[in-house]
């Protein structure tokens, strides 16, 4: 799921990520909020709360707002930056090792909620929550060429109303078999996308409420486990090359 990417990919591969990954973003959305009182994937939310916080004169609030955006943007740049690096070194693992990436920090903030008190922890892992979605969802459009957003669900409904009314019209005008196809294809994919984030949304509302930083520890543990398959997989092309080259080596 975290080595192929664009055109190398099929929608199998894009629905097994975005489905695995949307859940997980759905998750921390909700524990998030349950904790800090903000939501750390919707940033057209947080957006919104900006602009009425600038017009009452809130702020703190304002200052909220501008944090947890600017926390996302970076985890973005970061993703990004990270990415680049790995298509320059022709290091096609380096989507998975983002996800670890991203799941070695939420296991410190799941941490940092069971260990630090009151206001360090808010301040920590609403920043901190943000940043990481802002780095998963930066990797994944990289990594599906734009087709997949695990946490941007308007997006992904706006996908969904279109291609259910193109599959709609199709019932009353000729359509290209083909056509046709890709956008079943198409909106399975997307709303299998949304009813993850959200099935993911409302177990993280539920098991964050009972187990509190313990359920983020075991999300890091979840996260950890889909993106190791790409690194060890990486290092198993690794040395299959050295031996070969070592094996030619004897042979000369």
């Amino acid at each position: 799921m975290l080595v192929h990417e664009g055109a190398e990919r099929d929608v199998v591969a894009d629905r097994r990520l975005g489905c695995s990954l949307a859940a997980v973003a759905g998750a921390v959305n909700a524990a998030g909020f349950l904790a800090v009182g903000y939501y750390s994937a919707n940033m057209t939310g947080n957006v919104s709360t900006l602009a009425t916080a600038l017009h009452a004169g809130h702020v703190a609030l304002l200052m909220s707002c501008i944090g947890l955006i600017g926390a996302f943007v970076v985890g973005a740049v970061l993703a990004t930056l990270l990415v680049n690096a790995g298509r320059r070194w022709a290091l096609s693992s380096v989507y998975a090792w983002s996800i670890l990436l991203e799941a070695c920090l939420l296991g410190l903030l799941a941490l940092v909620d069971i260990l630090l008190p009151g206001t360090h922890r808010g301040v920590m892992l609403a920043y901190g929550l943000s940043f990481l979605m802002g780095l998963q969802n930066a990797t994944v459009t990289r990594i599906s060429g734009a087709r997949v957003r695990t946490t941007h669900m308007t997006g992904m409904l706006t996908d969904v109303g279109i291609e259910l009314a193109d599959w709609l019209d199709s019932f009353f005008h000729s359509t290209d078999p083909a056509q046709l196809a890709r956008t079943r294809e198409r909106l399975w994919l997307h709303g299998a996308i949304v009813l993850s984030f959200t099935t993911g949304g409302i177990a993280g509302a539920f098991l964050y409420g009972w187990w509190s930083g313990r359920f983020l520890l075991l999300l890091a543990v979840l996260l950890a486990c889909l993106s190791l398959p790409g690194t060890v997989r990486r290092a198993d092309v690794l040395s299959s090359a050295e031996n070969m080259v070592q094996k030619n080596s004897s042979n000369m």
